[in-house]
């Protein structure tokens, strides 16, 4: 089940854990991290759920689902790094690239639909 999208969608949520509990620990700021962490691990969970629909409308359904929580993912990362509490940006260059491909994805399947 080897897949590109799987494969960025794990590496980011392995990353946002590492950047989520360095600013619980340096920023001591947990309400924009708890949200992060959870909009941002639950992206590749729908990817993952995506390979065992029922059906290329139900695929297609889970992959705009972990499409809405990279966007939010994107927001909170937003946040952090404009208010000062994050500073690399790497991170929010990783989730444009994960929505990227999530975009790309849903028009392939959306396509094959028809």
């Amino acid at each position: 089940m080897a897949s590109p999208l799987l494969d960025k969608s794990k590496a980011f949520a392995l990353a946002i854990i590492k950047v989520c509990n360095q600013i619980k620990h340096e920023q001591r700021e947990s309400v924009l991290t708890n949200q992060l962490i959870r909009s941002g691990t639950s992206i590749g969970a729908n990817i993952r759920e995506a390979f065992f629909a029922h059906g290329k409308a139900d695929f297609v359904a889970k992959l705009q689902i972990a499409l809405k929580e990279c966007s939010e993912s994107e927001y909170w990362l937003e946040l952090l790094i404009e208010s000062g509490y994050y500073e690399d940006t790497s991170i929010l260059e990783q989730c444009i690239e994960v929505k990227k491909l999530l975009i790309a994805s849903i028009n392939t399947a959306k396509s094959k639909q028809k």
